[in-house]
């Protein structure tokens, strides 16, 4: 008897799969109502390494004693005075509205709707380019080379985000791969499913190879939806 895809049993919710609980804080921007027509300053107090994330968190003490962290850029330091809200300046680290920052600009950690605390752009080392503004409306080029129109209205951080060269690193050894998962509550090692059985996966059996093609459907059922999903293009880039 077949059992259900790992996709699956990770889409149910259960204790096995549930999102750790051990990261340091929830780095969303502060209120937006206190940076909507002002300008808020702090200074970094701490830069902290959250076991939960792959970016580096940053501490911030505002002015008006409030306290707030956000997932840091590259290039801030312990001490470095930061401005969030209308008129902060375009520099590394600071917190501006879309509609502030010129046409070119690198951001992160970006809103998808204004005062959701930031929502895109979050990785280490990855950054949007906003490419043009007008009529209340920005458009933002993200990593994946895909181009978003958003509200302009929406915060984001200037620069890029920090621990861009994390994938320099080689894990050289299992172990340490599995620490560096287990720690964000992954499952690791994982099967491929081109080993599986073929009652246990849609590409398993015959000799290791998937059978058919692995582009799948965006609506294909969760028993079918596995490989590449709602594929634009596959193989190698000719040159």
């Amino acid at each position: 008897m077949g059992k259900r895809l790992k996709t699956q049993r990770r889409g149910a919710g259960s204790p096995v799969y549930i999102a750790t609980k051990h990261g340091v804080a929830v780095p969303k921007y502060i209120d937006y109502n206190y940076t909507k027509e002002q300008l808020l300053k702090g200074e970094i107090v701490e830069l902290i390494n959250d076991p939960a994330r792959t970016g580096v968190l940053a501490k911030i003490r505002f002015d008006n004693g409030m306290e707030d962290y956000m997932i840091a850029a590259e290039g801030i330091y312990t001490g470095q005075r930061v401005e969030f809200g209308a008129n902060a300046a375009l520099e590394v680290g600071n917190v501006k509205h879309l509609r502030e920052c010129i046409e070119g600009c690198p951001v992160f950690n970006i809103e998808m709707a204004p005062g959701d605390g930031g929502s895109l752009v979050k990785t280490s080392g990855g950054y949007a380019l906003i490419l043009t503004k007008e009529k209340g409306k920005a458009l933002v080029k993200m990593p994946s080379g895909k181009i978003v129109e958003m509200n302009a209205n929406c915060r984001a951080t200037i620069g890029c985000a920090g621990g861009g060269g994390r994938k320099d690193k080689p894990f050289v050894k299992a172990g340490k791969k599995y620490i560096a998962m287990r720690a964000r509550h992954k499952k690791y090692p994982t099967v491929r499913g081109v080993a599986m059985n073929a009652v246990d996966h849609p590409f398993g059996g015959a000799n290791h190879h998937p059978g058919k093609s692995k582009s799948t459907s965006r609506h294909a059922p969760p028993g079918r939806k596995v490989g590449d999903i709602a594929s634009s293009r596959t193989g190698r880039r000719k040159k």
